[in-house]
């Protein structure tokens, strides 16, 4: 289960391996800002509040990005985030602005 929570709506989905969380988020049509998909606008900025582990590592992008504190604190870039593996996953969009 994959719950994608942003301003405008929660949504409940299949984590499905290979697609990131900001895939899943438009395929379920929950309205998650992004400008770029490469990882430098920064503007799919997430806190994963479960299931880090049936997640790929951060990206060259993330860890470009986002500030060493962030990522320990489970901030990842939604664009870049991969799942892994099928399992409980919560996630929150938290963009800068």
């Amino acid at each position: 289960m994959l719950q994608l929570k942003a301003r405008n709506k929660q949504s409940v989905v299949e984590p499905e391996p290979g697609f990131t969380i900001l895939d899943l988020a438009l395929k379920s049509k929950v309205e998650w800002g992004f400008s770029c998909t490469r990882g430098t606008c920064a503007r799919c900025r997430c806190l994963i509040l479960e299931g880090q582990e049936f997640l790929e590592e951060p990206t060259e992008a993330e860890d470009a990005r986002l500030e060493p504190d962030e990522l320990e604190s489970g901030y990842r870039l939604a664009c870049q985030c991969v799942i892994k593996q099928a399992g409980a996953i919560s996630v929150t969009h938290r963009p800068y602005f």
